[in-house]
């Protein structure tokens, strides 16, 4: 139908424990996922049983959920030549596909669970262990297909095959990639870190957009 909001579906559920990554090394981290069949609780922390190592980086209301997509799975497993799929990333939420130009602000009811865009992820040295790459963060940089971490506005229970109803955001509000090209390039453009600030940015990405906005 002519002007239907964008529906996604939510493909898997993903949860993790703390675990060391490797036996050489003694990071411990909730990075690797799993996929849980039936019902799972969203409170605004995110998903209930899910673990978080580091929370001076991850976790908190503003990045309670990260999403990722199939479609981003899809591509991946043709440019590493092996299987990736649901949990890879450490994702919480898999989606089948991202509706175009996915911005911050924008949600996606999901039953009585309704969810707000708040960043892009922005790739780390745990990521690049989870890979066994210690090249993965500059290509997962390249690629610019980050995901997005969300806030909880309602929670509720969610259940893998459930279809999510998108609202978009202002319209002047920037994309989840325009941030993540952002994040990475140099020098950083004043005039879009001031843009990006009007937007409800999760408190982390805000605190280093400030700071860049200041040294400029």
């Amino acid at each position: 139908m002519i002007g239907s909001p964008p529906t996604v579906q939510l493909r898997s559920l993903n949860v993790g424990a703390i675990e060391r990554l490797t036996a050489e090394r003694p990071l411990r981290s909730g990075i690797r996922k799993h996929s849980v069949q039936g019902p799972v609780l969203c409170d605004t922390e995110g998903l209930v049983g899910d673990a978080i190592g580091n929370r001076t980086h991850h976790g908190g209301p503003e990045q309670a959920l990260y999403l990722y997509s199939a479609s981003d799975y899809a591509w991946w497993t043709t440019e590493l030549g092996r299987e990736c799929g649901p949990g890879l990333f450490g994702e919480n939420l898999t989606l089948d596909a991202w509706w175009p130009a996915p911005r911050v602000g924008d949600r996606v009811q999901l039953g009585e669970v309704l969810l707000e865009l708040t960043a892009p992820r922005i790739p780390c040295n745990t990521l690049a262990t989870r890979m066994g790459d210690p090249q993965f963060v500059r290509r997962f940089a390249r690629a610019v297909r980050p995901g997005a971490y969300v806030r909880v506005l309602q929670t509720g229970v969610l259940e893998a095959g459930m279809t999510g109803v998108v609202t978009r955001g202002n319209a002047e509000w920037p994309s989840i990639d325009a941030l993540f090209r952002l994040w990475h390039e140099t020098p950083r453009d004043k005039a879009a870190l001031m843009a990006a600030l009007r937007a409800p940015l999760a408190s982390r990405a805000r605190d280093a957009f400030m700071t860049w906005v200041a040294g400029n």
